[in-house]
C-alpha cells in the first residue's frame, strides 16, 4: 500500500483498516459513536490551524478531518447504509440546487443578501423533504429558530440563535445595553452563590456566556476566536509562572497564590514592553 493523491486510496486504506482478522483491532472496535468525539476534535483543529495563519498545519489537519467522513462512510457502508460515494454525491447535488444562480439560467447578478435570501428558502425545502422521506406527519417548524443546528458547539449555536433572532427585530441597537445585562446576570450569579444554590448558579452561569456571545456579536468579534486567544494567553503567563518558579529550583506546587499572582502579573508588564 502506497500514499496517493487520490481519495480512492483513502478508501482502500479505511477498508483494509476495517478488514476483519487481518485489519487494525482499535479501528474494528469502533463505531459512529466511538468515532464522533474525534470528528469534533479534527473540525476544532482545523479552525485552530486557521486561526494560526499555519498553511503546512492546515493541510494535515484537513487530512484528518477528511478520514473521518471515510471513516463514518465505511462503517455505514459495512452496515449496507450507504458509502463515502453516496456522501459525495449527496452534497454536489446539494449545493448545485442550493446555487441555481451559478449553476441554472438565472439572474447572474444577485446580491449577497438575495442569496443567502435563496440558500435559506432551498434549505427549508429540503428540510421538508427530508421529513416526508422520514414520514413525519407534523410540518416543519416555522419558528425563526428552526434552522438552528442544535449539535453546534454552544458559542457559535448561541450566535446563530441571536442572529435569527436579530433579523426579526429582537435585538439591541446598542452594544452598552449587552454591557447592562451582563452586569445584571453577574449580580445574579453573586446572589446564587450566597445562597448556596448550585442549580442558580449553573443557569446564571450559561446566562451569562449567552450574554458575553451577545456582546461578542455586537462588538462583530467571533466569541470561539476571542475564547481561543484568551487559553493561548492564559498557557503563555502560567508557562512564565513556571519557568520563573524553576529558575528558584520551585514549581507552582510550592508556591503561595500571592507569588503566582505577582508572576503573572510580571508577564503582563513584560507582554506590554514588547
Amino acid at each position: 500500500m502506497t500514499p496517493s493523491r487520490d481519495i480512492a486510496r483513502l478508501i482502500e486504506i479505511m477498508a483494509a483498516l476495517r478488514t476483519p482478522v487481518t485489519g487494525c483491532p482499535w479501528d474494528l472496535e469502533q463505531d459512529f459513536a466511538t468515532i464522533a468525539p474525534y470528528t469534533i476534535e479534527e473540525a476544532f483543529e482545523v479552525a485552530e490551524a486557521i486561526a494560526r495563519h499555519d498553511l503546512d498545519d492546515l493541510r494535515e489537519e484537513l487530512g484528518d478531518l477528511l478520514l473521518q467522513v471515510v471513516f463514518h462512510a465505511r462503517i455505514a457502508e459495512e452496515r449496507g447504509a450507504f458509502a463515502f460515494g453516496d456522501v459525495v454525491e449527496g452534497i454536489t447535488r446539494k449545493m448545485i440546487r442550493r446555487h441555481p444562480h451559478v449553476f441554472a439560467d438565472a439572474n447572474g447578478n444577485l446580491t449577497p443578501s438575495h442569496v443567502e435570501g435563496v440558500w435559506d428558502r432551498i434549505k427549508a425545502e429540503e428540510k421538508a423533504e427530508r421529513a416526508a422521506r422520514r414520514g413525519l406527519t407534523e410540518p416543519p417548524s416555522s419558528s425563526v429558530l428552526a434552522g438552528v443546528k442544535s449539535g453546534q458547539p454552544a458559542l457559535s449555536r448561541a450566535m446563530d440563535l441571536q442572529r435569527k433572532a436579530a433579523k426579526v427585530g429582537f435585538d439591541w441597537n446598542d452594544p452598552r445595553a449587552v454591557l447592562a445585562k451582563i452586569r445584571e446576570e453577574t449580580d445574579e450569579i453573586e446572589a446564587a452563590l450566597d445562597r448556596g444554590d448550585q442549580a442558580h448558579i449553573t443557569e446564571e452561569t450559561g446566562d451569562l456566556l449567552f450574554a458575553l456571545v451577545n456582546l461578542a456579536r455586537h462588538a462583530n468579534t467571533d466569541p470561539e476566536i476571542a475564547l481561543r486567544g484568551a487559553n493561548t494567553k492564559f498557557e503563555r503567563r502560567f508557562s512564565y509562572i513556571e519557568r520563573a518558579l524553576a529558575a528558584q529550583g520551585r514549581t507552582p506546587e510550592d508556591a503561595t497564590l500571592a507569588e503566582m499572582d505577582a508572576l503573572w502579573n510580571e508577564a503582563k508588564r513584560t507582554e506590554a514592553t514588547k
